[in-house]
């Protein structure tokens, strides 16, 4: 029997939607994880003010077929005592690393305690944080996790902001303001993000090396909208 698994923080939204359908659709049994993460927030970030329902999140789980939510606490996912995390790289140092230092330890970290403890066979992510999918690949070849990581495609609102749990900290008019993140990613200029840059890059989707804006290489970027802070990445491609 297949088993998929859907990792998420909660606060879903249709692109966890499409996480759990990919998932439904090619597996026998699908696991959500429920668990929002402190190991991956940074101080000052928004680890107590992140959006949580978890009954709304169970909701969601069950209308789109999930066979399981696995929603542990804090202390059963780091116990006292805990003092193991992964290690990435460079890879995980650049772009979001060096805003977020330390985030991708966290992330690879947790990630790989839920593979531990599921045991599936496919885990989903979606396409909109890039760099993560880069370090998750990354980490399951070099440890050798017999896990097949499976990318899902971004959902965006018809401006073309893509849907994030974060989405829900902007006011009308910083939402208004935040769909140019997106304009700029295709244009791949700067100047076109209404708010405050952090960076706007070509990178291999791979490394998260700089790259020449070549078919297949990433466009990512991160813009600050008042306090909120989202990331985005469109694909490069053919002239």
């Amino acid at each position: 029997m297949s088993v998929g698994l859907v990792p998420t923080m909660g606060a879903l939204h249709d692109g966890h939607r499409a996480l759990l359908r990919a998932a439904r659709g090619e597996s026998d049994r699908v696991v959500m994880s429920l668990f929002v993460n402190p190991t991956q927030f940074g101080p000052g970030e928004d680890f107590a003010a992140y959006p949580r329902d978890a009954a709304a999140d169970r909701a969601i789980a069950a209308a789109e077929g999930v066979d399981e939510v696995y929603a542990p606490n804090v202390h059963d996912m780091y116990p006292d005592g805990f003092a193991t995390s992964v290690h990435v790289g460079r890879l995980g140092e650049v772009f979001e690393g060096i805003q977020r230092p330390g985030h991708f330890a966290g992330v690879a970290t947790v990630v790989l305690k839920l593979f531990q403890r599921v045991r599936p066979d496919r885990a989903y992510f979606g396409r909109k944080d890039a760099q993560q999918l880069a370090v998750i690949r990354r980490m399951v070849a070099d440890l050798d996790v017999p896990v097949e990581i499976r990318a899902v495609e971004t959902v965006r609102e018809p401006d073309g902001l893509a849907l994030s749990s974060r989405n829900l900290y902007l006011s009308p008019g910083e939402r208004t303001r935040a769909a140019s993140l997106h304009r700029a990613l295709l244009a791949r200029d700067p100047a076109l993000v209404e708010g405050e840059v952090d960076y706007l890059a070509v990178v291999d989707p791979d490394t998260f090396e700089p790259a020449d804006p070549r078919p297949g290489m990433l466009v990512v970027g991160a813009a600050r909208f008042g306090s909120t802070r989202l990331i985005d990445n469109v694909v490069v491609e053919a002239p």
